[in-house]
């Protein structure tokens, strides 16, 4: 790390400096998306369309509301698509407090961050969202039928596609914690079972619906990305002692 500290004034600069470039990267992004708004209502509800009964259709309860979620699948699109320039920024903003060697991860950090976080909203929307919705709607009867608000659904999907897109990231927090030595691959295995506990207790807040069954489709991947942040821990821990080794 730098010997000189940054004053807090210069990182506040810093951090607006960084947030105003995502800003204006979300913007472009959001004309883009506007542009294929009918595309995106496609991809996005197919999910609950593909298993509504036949004849059924979404409603939307207000003169505004239609326009308004319009704007919000455009925004969150957005955010989807310049998710590898906001990652960037967030290395930018860090790297500072960084050793020279530990700066050259941009690449690595930039490319994996941005899989790891479509992947998460890939998984929600392929994996997910369908036996998700297969459930709910199944409790429709002759005398119950589904008439689901746009506005709610839409709420609910973006909600737990963004809720995996960022819980998918951890084996690059767990990657970089161990980097900086706040962590190791041995303590991570010895606080697995509380690991498994909170992961749990993560799951039921990040989903948008209080039922156990989507609660264990996100912890369970969960799970798997915590052992595999294991490995990657394993990893750091010999580059870092292979380092070592070639300065002594």
């Amino acid at each position: 790390m730098e010997e000189e500290k940054m004053p807090l004034t210069s990182h506040l600069e810093e951090l607006r400096k960084r947030l105003i470039r995502i800003l204006i990267a979300v913007g472009v992004g959001f004309i883009v998306c506007y542009y294929v708004r009918e595309q995106l209502y496609y991809v996005i509800t197919r999910p609950l369309v593909s298993v509504l009964p036949k004849g059924s259709h979404m409603i939307f309860t207000g003169l505004p509301e239609a326009f308004f979620v319009y704007m919000k699948i455009c925004f969150f699109a957005s955010l989807f698509l310049t998710s590898p320039f906001t990652f960037y920024q967030i290395w930018k903003f860090v790297s500072p407090g960084l050793y020279a060697h530990e700066r050259r991860y941009v690449v690595p950090f930039v490319l994996s961050s941005t899989f790891l976080f479509l992947a998460g909203i890939t998984f929600g929307y392929f994996v997910v969202l369908p036996p998700a919705f297969s459930f709910f709607v199944s409790f429709s009867t002759d005398f119950l039928k589904p008439m689901i608000s746009f506005k709610e659904y839409l709420s609910f999907s973006l909600k737990l596609l963004f809720a995996f897109g960022i819980s998918f990231e951890l084996p690059v927090l767990v990657f970089f914690l161990t980097k900086i030595g706040v962590v190791s691959s041995r303590l991570l295995k010895r606080q697995r079972r509380y690991a498994i506990l909170l992961i749990f207790i993560v799951a039921a807040i990040l989903t948008p619906s209080p039922d156990a069954f989507t609660q264990i489709l996100m912890a369970l991947p969960l799970m798997v990305l915590y052992e595999l942040g294991i490995f990657l821990a394993k990893l750091a821990e010999r580059k870092k002692a292979a380092k070592n080794e070639e300065t002594e």
